[in-house]
């Protein structure tokens, strides 16, 4: 990835050490562990909007090619990153989706206002040419 900066894991709780933020440009990139549930939610949240905040993002992407399972407080995670950039202009995406969190983003109602792609490296693309 052109302009990275990996920003190495969150060791906070468990579950979240498996989160990984990067981010490219303007673009926060979060890659996601197993699960991204309640049990993590709170810090992956917390975290992810102290980079929107300190490097001025403008797109998320979740990565989610390592995840088996998500509730409805990881529904919230995006759905609230959403919000902090929607007003800036900026979008969403979510990226390497597997069958089960592709029925649960599709269940909620998330896909009508997140982008799907098969690659971190499409949505960044994407994303960035917007």
């Amino acid at each position: 990835m052109q302009n990275s900066k990996n920003h190495g894991r969150n060791n906070n709780t468990a579950g979240e050490e498996d989160t990984v933020y990067e981010i490219s440009q303007r673009c926060l990139i979060i890659r996601l562990g197993k699960e991204l549930d309640h049990h993590n939610a709170i810090g992956i949240r917390e975290k992810a909007d102290k980079y929107i905040e300190r490097y001025h993002v403008m797109h998320i992407i979740f990565d989610f090619s390592r995840a088996e399972f998500m509730d409805s407080a990881g529904i919230g995670v995006v759905l609230g990153r959403y919000r902090k950039v929607y007003f800036i202009g900026g979008r969403i995406a979510v990226a390497s989706v597997g069958t089960v969190i592709d029925r649960v983003l599709r269940l909620s109602g998330l896909y009508k206002i997140v982008e799907k792609y098969d690659s971190v490296e499409i949505a960044l693309n994407k994303l960035q040419k917007a």
